[in-house]
């Protein structure tokens, strides 16, 4: 499609006017109002309401109009790199999803520390919880995600490049305060769980079915969305959760929350970085995933490699 006929018709929908778009543009209103011609000739439909002292966009005009302002965006990006390149600098935008866990933890220092970097470069960050981020990769509606559990999607491969742990928690004065509990124990407890969809519930769920335990037989009586919600609820004393450890690790050393161990129970994980397969990313992404791949174990408090 050509982009100087979505500018040309853009610009008059923003100004509600051929000459007030001709002058923004820098050419002649006869040169605008061939434009728009052109285009509605080849959509074969009307885009602007001509009628009235002010030009309107019809329906049609508007759902163009969206989407022109996507593709005009995506051109101007794309000029803005290929410039950059050409001087040796990165430019443009990044957009990525965390999902909750690793967007608490070590995301948003890790996209502080690049963008300081690279001034050149637009960052945008998304949380969702994990399966959203890896569908809305798969979609290449985001071109990374970041997450803390690696479900199956044929549409996405993962790259480890830290680890975590997640753990139980507890008031500090609960009867699994600082001791080993055996799994069973669970079923007498108050569990606050974290929504469906979230990295830390499945590795929960897979962790507690390989110890002979389903997370539906526990006591679920709050679902409570997502990371800082659950901490919350048991920093209150309703209850106790499993977290990540990043998450509570202040509140671990000031005495304000407890560690209670699982018998049998591997908690750690690997936080990964969430790519389309078969996808072509862009300069900025390849070099944000390099920059994360070097930075992510130490901001986390932990290292890359094998897990030991």
């Amino acid at each position: 499609m050509d982009t100087r006929q979505l500018a040309a018709f853009c610009a008059v929908v923003e100004r509600r006017s051929f000459s007030q778009a001709a002058e923004q543009l820098g050419v002649t209103q006869p040169a605008v109002s061939l434009q728009v011609r052109a285009l509605e000739k080849r959509l074969g439909t009307q885009l602007l309401d001509r009628s009235g002292r002010r030009v309107e966009p019809t329906d049609a005009g508007r759902r163009l109009y969206r989407g022109a302002q996507r593709l005009l965006n995506l051109e101007a990006q794309v000029l803005d790199e290929l410039a950059a390149e050409a001087e040796g600098e990165l430019a443009g935008s990044l957009a990525i999803g965390a999902s909750t866990g690793p967007a608490a933890i070590v995301v948003p220092q890790l996209l502080c520390e690049f963008q300081a970097a690279n001034p050149g470069v637009r960052v945008s960050l998304e949380v969702h919880d994990t399966r959203a981020v890896v569908e809305l990769v798969a979609e290449r509606r985001l071109e990374l995600g970041i997450v803390g559990a690696a479900p199956r999607h044929r549409g996405v491969r993962y790259e480890p490049f830290a680890y975590d742990e997640v753990v139980l928690v507890c008031p500090p004065r609960h009867r699994f305060a600082n001791r080993e509990v055996d799994v069973h124990e669970l079923a007498s407890e108050t569990l606050v769980v974290m929504q469906e969809g979230a990295g830390v519930r499945r590795i929960v769920e897979d962790e507690l079915r390989r110890l002979g335990l389903r997370l539906r037989d526990l006591d679920l009586r709050l679902e409570l969305g997502l990371q800082e919600s659950v901490r919350s609820a048991v920093l209150a004393g309703y209850g106790v959760t499993f977290i990540s450890r990043a998450a509570v690790e202040a509140d671990l050393v000031t005495g304000a929350l407890a560690e209670a161990r699982i018998t049998g129970m591997n908690g750690r994980r690997e936080i990964s970085m969430a790519r389309g397969t078969g996808r072509l990313t862009s300069r900025i992404a390849d070099a944000f995933a390099t920059f994360a791949q070097g930075r992510a174990a130490a901001l986390a408090g932990t290292r890359t490699g094998e897990p030991t």
